[in-house]
C-alpha cells in the first residue's frame, strides 16, 4: 500500500485532467511542475518503475496539454518511460501506486486504459510513424485534430523514426514532432542567438509577414524569382549557423530549437506559436533526465527504471542474498571467453546495462558495440562481421529481436553466417508487460531453417551453451533465458561443450514423461516431486534444444510412455511443444501429447510468479494438470490456461 501526505500538495490534488491544467496561472502551473515531480519521487520510491525519464518531461508534459486541446488533439508519446507525468494529468494520479502491478496501470502507454493515449508502445522509434498515421486521417476523416509525436534522442536512433520523417517531409501533413533531448550540450553563446532565432521565426506575424512578401515576389516575374532565392539562401543560411537543424530541414521539416525543456513559459509560447502553422514541425527540446531529484541527476543511469528506492539516498533497496542474475552471468562469461578467443565480439541495441553487456564494454572496450536502439541494423552488422571470421555475440531483448526478424532470416541465416543471438528476458518478465514479454522467441526462430535453439535449467548450462554457441561454426544460434536471478547453483571454473541436440536426463521415471526447457525444468523437477506424493512417478528431462531436437531420446521416451507432457515458456503456437508433435506426428507415432506453455493471447502485467500462476504454468498447476492427464480427465491433447 502507497502511503502519501496529500496535504503537501497545494495544487496536484485540484488536477484530474488536463483541462483543469488550462484553468491555471503561470504561478499554478510552475508549483504543479514542483508537485508532480515530489509525487514522482514519493510513489516511485516505494513500489518501483520508470523514473528518471519522467522526472525530465514534467514540464513539457503541462505546456501540451495547456496548449493542446487533449483528448481530441492527439499526443504521441514514444515508448511510455517519459511518460509517467502525463499519466498523473490525465486521470490516473491515484493509481499512479498500482503501475506495473498485477491489475494496475501500465508502465507503458495503453489505448485501452486511457481516452488520452493516442498510441500504445513499448518498443522505441514508433512515435513519428503513428502521428503521421493520424495526421493523414485528418484529411480521411474530414477532422482537424492537432497531431504532437513526442520522441526522445534515444528512441532517434531507431532506423524507422528517420522513414516516418522522411515519408513527413514528402506527405508534408500538420504534424508536431518534439525531440525531447536529454544528452546534447548547447554552449551558451549558440544557445542565445539560437532562442532568439526560434522564437522569430516562430511568431505569427514573422511567418504573415514572410508570406506576404511570397505573395508579393511571386507577382515581380523574374525578378521576383531572384529575390526568393536569395531569401531562401538567407534564411537557411542562418539556420545551418545558429541551429543543429539542418538534418530535419533536409527532411522537410520545419526547425525550431533548441529549447530549454524546464522553463515552462517558453515552452508554451512556443507550442502556442507552432501549432497553427501548416506542415512537418519539429520543435527541440534540451531536458534532463532526473531532473530535480539529486540522486537522479547524479546516478550514470539517471535512475531510468528502479526497483524501490530510499527517497533520501536514491538506493535500491535490496534483498540480502539473492542469487545473481542470468543477465551478469552471461556478460562475465562472455568476458571470460573474448579473453581468449580475440574473435569473439559483442553487439547491443542501446542496453548495455540491460543484456549484461557492460562487462565486455569495461574489460575489452574495443570490441564491444552499442548500435543505439537499431536491432534491424545490429543483425545484420553482425552478418558484416561474421563474413569475416569474427564471432558476434549479439544480445537482445527476446521481445526487441522481433523488430529484426527479417534481418535474421536473410542476411544471418540464407548465408549460414555463425552470429551468436543471446536472447534475454526470454518468457514472461512481470512488470513491463505484454510489449516486454518474450514469449515468442522460440516460435518466431524455429522455424528458419539452419537456426540451432537453446535454453538452459541453470547459470552452470547457461555458462556452458555460450561456450557451445561461440564454438558452433555451422550458422546461426540462439541461446535464451529468462528475466531475473537464476538459481544459485554451483559454477564451475571451466566451460563445457554440448553435443548439438543433446538432452538430458533429470529424473527417471515411468508412468509420464516431461520434456522441460528452459527454466521449466526446475518447475518441472518440483511439479515431479508433488507428483510423488500422489503416487505418479513421472521422468523429467530436460531437453535442453528446442532445435534440433533429441531425437535418440524422443524415440526411447516413444517406447516407454503413453502419455508425454512438454512444458515450455513460450506461446504454446509454433513453440517447443508444437516441435515435439511435429516430429511424432511425422514418425507415425501414436503416443498422447499435452502441452503446457502460454496461451494464444497477450499477458498483462504483474510479477512473474504471479503470472505464472495465473496461466498455469508454475510448479503446483502443472503438478495438478499432470495428475489430471494421467487420470485421463482431460479430453484434449493441449493444455492451456
Amino acid at each position: 500500500m502507497v502511503e502519501i501526505d496529500k496535504s503537501k500538495y497545494n495544487v496536484l490534488f485540484k488536477v484530474d485532467t488536463p483541462k483543469d491544467i488550462r484553468n491555471l496561472s503561470l504561478t499554478e502551473l510552475k508549483t504543479l511542475c514542483s508537485e508532480i515531480r515530489e509525487y514522482m519521487v514519493d510513489v516511485i520510491s516505494q513500489i518501483g518503475g520508470h523514473f528518471g525519464g519522467g522526472l525530465g518531461t514534467v514540464e513539457l508534459t503541462v505546456a501540451l496539454h495547456k496548449v493542446f486541446n487533449t483528448p481530441v488533439d492527439q499526443i504521441v508519446w514514444d515508448t511510455g518511460h517519459q511518460a509517467y507525468p502525463h499519466k498523473i494529468v490525465t486521470g490516473r494520479r491515484d493509481l499512479l501506486g498500482t503501475i506495473r502491478q498485477l491489475n494496475g496501470i501500465s508502465g507503458f502507454l495503453k489505448r485501452s486504459e486511457s481516452e488520452y493515449d493516442a498510441f500504445g508502445a513499448g518498443h522505441a522509434s514508433t512515435s513519428i510513424s503513428a502521428a503521421l498515421g493520424i495526421a493523414a486521417a485528418n484529411d480521411v476523416n474530414k477532422t482537424n485534430k492537432k497531431v504532437v509525436a513526442v520522441i526522445g534522442d534515444g528512441a532517434m536512433t531507431g532506423g524507422m523514426a528517420y522513414e516516418a520523417m522522411n515519408n513527413s517531409g514528402m506527405l508534408k501533413k500538420d504534424l508536431i514532432v518534439v525531440l525531447n533531448d536529454n544528452q546534447m550540450s548547447i554552449a551558451p553563446n549558440v544557445w542565445q542567438i539560437s532562442k532568439y532565432f526560434t522564437e522569430m521565426i516562430s511568431h505569427p506575424e514573422y511567418n504573415r509577414f514572410k508570406g506576404a512578401i511570397w505573395d508579393l515576389t511571386g507577382k515581380l516575374d523574374d525578378f521576383g524569382d531572384r529575390i526568393r532565392k536569395v531569401a531562401a539562401r538567407v534564411e537557411h543560411g542562418i539556420k545551418a549557423i545558429v541551429t543543429p537543424g539542418m538534418l530535419f530541414e533536409a527532411l522537410g521539416f520545419r526547425y525550431f530549437g533548441p529549447i530549454n525543456g524546464h522553463n515552462l513559459p517558453q515552452l508554451i509560447r512556443i507550442f502556442e506559436q507552432v501549432k497553427d502553422l501548416s506542415g512537418p514541425i519539429l520543435v527541440h527540446v534540451l531536458s534532463e533526465k532526473g531532473k530535480g531529484y539529486k540522486p537522479a541527476e547524479g546516478h550514470v543511469q539517471r535512475l531510468h527504471a528502479s526497483t524501490p528506492f530510499d527517497k533520501i539516498t536514491g538506493q535500491a533497496i535490496k534483498s540480502a542474498g539473492t542469487p545473481q542474475s542470468y543477465t551478469a552471468i552471461f556478460g562475465k562469461a562472455l568476458v571470460e571467453i573474448a579473453k581468449s578467443n580475440p574473435k569473439v565480439v559483442g553487439i547491443t541495441a542501446a542496453m548495455p546495462d540491460g543484456t549484461g553487456l557492460d562487462f565486455l564494454q569495461k574489460e575489452i572496450p574495443d570490441r564491444f558495440y552499442d548500435v543505439g536502439i537499431a536491432e534491424e541494423h545490429a543483425v545484420t552488422f553482425a552478418a558484416g562481421l561474421a563474413t569475416q571470421g569474427v564471432i558476434p555475440v549479439v544480445a537482445i531483448y527476446s521481445t526487441f529481436l522481433q523488430r529484426a526478424f527479417d534481418q535474421i532470416i536473410h542476411d544471418v541465416a540464407l548465408q549460414k553466417l555463425h552470429v551468436v543471438f543471446v536472447l534475454d528476458r526470454a518468457g514472461l518478465v512481470g512488470a513491463d508487460g505484454p510489449t516486454h514479454h518474450g514469449t515468442f522467441d522460440l516460435s518466431y526462430l524455429r522455424m528458419i531453417p539452419g537456426m540451432v535453439i537453446m535454453s538452459p535449467k541453470d547459470e552452470a548450462e547457461l555458462r556452458d551453451m555460450l561456450f557451445t554457441a561461440i564454438e558452433y561454426k555451422k550458422g546461426p544460434i540462439a541461446l535464451r533465458y529468462p528475466r531475473g536471478s537464476a538459481l544459485g547453483v554451483k559454477i564451475n571454473s571451466e566451460f563445457n561443450k554440448i553435443p548439438i541436440g543433446q538432452s538430458e536426463l533429470i529424473k527417471g521415471g515411468e508412468d509420464i514423461a516431461i520434456l522441460a526447457i528452459g527454466n521449466m525444468v526446475e518447475y518441472a523437477k518440483k511439479s515431479a516431486e508433488l507428483l510423488l506424493e500422489k503416487g505418479i512417478n513421472a521422468e523429467v528431462i530436460n531437453m535442453r534444444f528446442a532445435k534440433p531436437l533429441d531425437h535418440d531420446r524422443l524415440e526411447d521416451i516413444a517406447k516407454r510412455f503413453d502419455k508425454i507432457v512438454t512444458v515450455e515458456e513460450n506461446n504454446l503456437i509454433g513453440g517447443f511443444g508444437s516441435g515435439i508433435l511435429e516430429y511424432f506426428a511425422d514418425n507415425n507415432y501414436k503416443n498422447s501429447i499435452y502441452r503446457i506453455g502460454i496461451p494464444d493471447k497477450f499477458i498483462d502485467h504483474g510479477t512473474q510468479s504471479e503470472l505464472h500462476k495465473i496461466i498455469g504454468i508454475d510448479p503446483n498447476s502443472i503438478a495438478e494438470k499432470i495428475k489430471e492427464i494421467y487420470n485421463n480427465k482431460f479430453s484434449t491433447k493441449e493444455v492451456v490456461a
